[in-house]
């Protein structure tokens, strides 16, 4: 059997049907839940390389200082001018006082017209002298840019170092006072049961607002080290609630001192800005000499005077007789002296500060293997036992109290022997030159 359906009849059936699935798919989708806080996202966590990528590619005093070399290549296009043609043109004897003389005739028998085209001719290779010069010039400030990112680089990794110690510290205080508030807690129970005096009771919890402290100031010191680091990072380019990734660490550095001093001599940028800046004088001289050079203007003149064209040449030439730019030539031998002089000061200078840095590196690195040697576990045993003996009534409060707070004070002098050990390891970097010691 073959089944008919009359579309004049089905139509508004099929309509009503199609309306009532559309009108539960729309209740189904207003009734799907929709959260009402979105899950936060995680603040962004950033290692010390990633800061120091970010530092160079935002930092603004660093893109100002760039755009000096960007002066300079501009004004390199400046010194390769050359100078431009001078057009001149005359008319003479025009009747203005007497117009009715003004005919095609009178000014073609008694007006003079004169059509002129100048050019000055350099001597002495001034422009090449000129474009030289701005590129020696452009050579030391792309130097001295080098040498502020060196700069920026060692200030970056301090105040990252800075807030890797400010998150130690305050880790640290935390748990001291997670486990002070457990020495406070059992100090109660034994009041109650009458094993210590209130008077010890409540040393204890006095004591108790010193680990409360420290963990506050502690927080205040990672805040401001986190948001002095994100100054130098760029202000934008990380938020507010961003946080620094690593350890504070004692990695050995095993390095001589003639290896270091080599490649800072090699490496250091401001000791090439210094010996490029001699290069630079010495083209400031030949640019000197060569104004010195007297030029040549040299013009071609077309003229019609009572009805009769010529065409005449001149040139011109200043006689040096007085002024042969001998003030800017002496001075500018007197600036490669003085460039010279200062390229040797500089080279003792890298010398100098690869020398203090690597001493420093070493007396940093003693300071940590004397506390990784034995004092740390010592502080901490000696807590260990002098609480365990007052709460069992072996020991004073004086002899706990006081092995707590020295405990506490040679766990943060770790601390900062750590940062500063690893602070010098920074310098050393910034003082030969480059973060890839041999």
């Amino acid at each position: 059997m073959t089944a008919k359906f009359s579309a004049g009849r089905c139509g508004p059936l099929l309509a009503l049907g199609v309306l009532l699935v559309s009108a539960h798919a729309a209740g189904q989708t207003a009734q799907a839940p929709v959260p009402a806080n979105p899950p936060p996202t995680a603040p962004l966590r950033i290692t010390l390389d990633q800061a120091i990528d970010l530092a160079v590619q935002h930092n603004h005093s660093l893109d100002a200082a760039r755009t000096t070399i960007l002066q300079n290549e501009a004004e390199e296009i400046t010194a390769n001018l050359r100078p431009n043609p001078t057009l001149s043109g005359d008319a003479q004897f025009l009747p203005f006082f007497q117009p009715s003389q003004f005919s095609g005739t009178y000014l073609d028998n008694s007006a003079q017209f004169d059509v002129g085209i100048s050019y000055l001719f350099e001597r002495g290779k001034k422009r090449q002298n000129r474009l030289q010069a701005a590129k020696d010039q452009t050579a030391v400030t792309v130097a001295q840019v080098s040498d502020n990112e060196r700069t920026l680089t060692f200030n970056v990794a301090s105040q990252f170092i800075a807030a890797l110690q400010a998150q130690s510290d305050l880790d640290f205080a935390q748990q001291d006072l997670a486990s002070f508030q457990n020495t406070v807690d059992i100090s109660q129970a034994q009041f109650q049961a009458g094993s210590i005096s209130g008077g010890d009771l409540l040393k204890i919890k006095l004591q108790l607002l010193q680990f409360q402290m420290d963990v506050s100031a502690a927080r205040v010191a990672q805040v401001q080290a986190l948001a002095t680091l994100r100054q130098l990072l760029g202000y934008e380019s990380v938020p507010e609630d961003y946080q620094v990734v690593g350890e504070l660490e004692h990695k050995p550095v095993s390095v001589s001192l003639d290896d270091l001093r080599a490649l800072a001599l090699r490496q250091r940028p401001d000791l090439r800005a210094a010996q490029l800046n001699v290069n630079a004088s010495q083209s400031q001289y030949q640019l000197a000499k060569a104004v010195g050079k007297q030029d040549v203007t040299g013009a071609l003149n077309y003229s019609h005077v009572g009805g009769t064209n010529s065409l005449s040449v001149f040139g011109n030439i200043p006689l040096p007789v007085f002024n042969r730019n001998q003030g800017e030539i002496a001075r500018s031998q007197y600036a490669i002296t003085q460039s010279q002089d200062l390229l040797s000061e500089q080279n003792s200078l890298v010398l100098t500060d690869v020398q203090n840095s690597y001493e420093g590196l070493k007396t940093n690195d003693e300071v940590v293997q004397l506390y990784e040697s034995g004092y740390l576990k010592q502080a901490e045993d000696s807590r260990d036992i002098s609480q365990y003996a007052f709460q069992h009534g072996g020991a004073s409060l004086l002899d706990f109290l006081d092995a707590q707070r020295s405990y506490r004070a040679v766990e943060l002098a770790y601390r900062n022997s750590l940062a500063a050990y690893m602070t010098s390891l920074e310098q050393l970097r910034q003082a030969v030159g480059t973060r890839s010691l041999p």
